[in-house]
């Protein structure tokens, strides 16, 4: 991973983690062109934030402007590049004659932690692994619009979220119950969602059969990871990470050694500090050089505290 930041200098951004299949990648862009490091947990991720931060664009468009973005953004975007890449977004509602299959999903992130969404079927489960779904269930298949009038019905019915919080992801994310329970509470769930068949469930909307798939394997979250060795060993705490990444600034380092990810977080194990969670959103527009090493000395929070850690560390 050093080497990929290493060779993607010279103009190269990052656009944050991409989950095409169940191993993670950081996507790289400059201009028009793309490239990908494919990530590999146990392996060091070190870089070197350089300059200030620079607007993605939209829909696979530079940003016109080069409009410098706040480091604590997750959109990095401009106010004009973030209303053209949500106008053309499904979420937006503008795209009632799309021809293509939608599914609806059941999502869970942890105990009473879970939402419906949608995806486009050729997709397969990359929304699920993008979003950090530690579980999840499909519910039904059909047309754009009966996908989302669906979504709509279990909001309205079931009391069920379409967003949830990444902050809360993460802290629910260190201290998971086993499968079983995993699984019991998405099939409560589905049960829920299906007794509404009939009762303003779209026609159009095919129920698809309940199977739980659990990604906390894909994730790397079954992995106890050893902490790092320099400068002192430290035992981990039980319930891991503690802290994130609030946002970079020039000439801050964040390295160490990748053991999980989940949607867009990385948690790197780092000297002296257990693991802590990189928000790739937070990286995007940014020039990276390499860093090797075990170093974080950015802006960190503490996850669940609340309380912020300030200065470079």
């Amino acid at each position: 991973m050093t080497r990929e930041v290493r060779e993607s200098g010279g103009g190269w951004w990052c656009a944050g983690v991409r989950w095409p299949g169940e191993v993670p990648e950081l996507g790289w862009s400059r201009g028009g062109r793309r490239r990908v490091s494919v990530l590999a947990y146990g392996a060091g991720l070190g870089f070197r934030a350089v300059g200030a931060r620079h607007c993605v664009g939209a829909r696979g468009n530079v940003c016109p402007l080069g409009a410098v973005v706040p480091g604590r953004s997750t959109g990095g975007r401009c106010a004009e590049c973030a209303r053209l890449d949500r106008a053309h977004s499904v979420a937006a509602d503008t795209m009632a004659d799309d021809p293509r299959t939608y599914r609806v999903y059941l999502a869970w992130f942890g105990p009473g932690l879970v939402k419906v969404g949608i995806t486009g079927e050729e997709r397969g489960a990359a929304r699920l692994r993008e979003q950090g779904a530690v579980a999840f269930s499909w519910l039904g298949r059909g047309p754009l619009m009966a996908a989302r009038r669906t979504e709509e019905v279990l909001r309205a019915a079931l009391g069920v979220p379409d967003r949830i919080p990444y902050a809360r992801k993460r802290v629910e994310r260190g201290h998971l119950p086993d499968t079983d329970e995993r699984a019991a509470e998405v099939a409560e769930l589905y049960a829920r969602a299906a007794a509404l068949e009939g009762r303003g469930w779209p026609e159009s909307l095919e129920r698809l059969p309940l199977e739980v798939v659990d990604q906390v394997g894909i994730f790397g979250l079954d992995r106890t990871p050893e902490p790092e060795p320099e400068p002192e060993p430290v035992p981990l705490p039980a319930s891991w990470p503690v802290r994130a990444v609030r946002e970079l600034v020039d000439g801050g380092v964040v390295a160490g050694r990748l053991v999980a990810a989940a949607g867009p977080d990385l948690h790197l194990a780092v000297a002296g500090g257990g693991v802590v969670v990189l928000d790739t959103r937070l990286i995007t527009g940014w020039d990276l050089a390499a860093e090797s090493g075990s170093d974080v000395r950015v802006p960190l929070i503490d996850i669940g505290g609340g309380g912020v850690q300030g200065g470079l560390f």
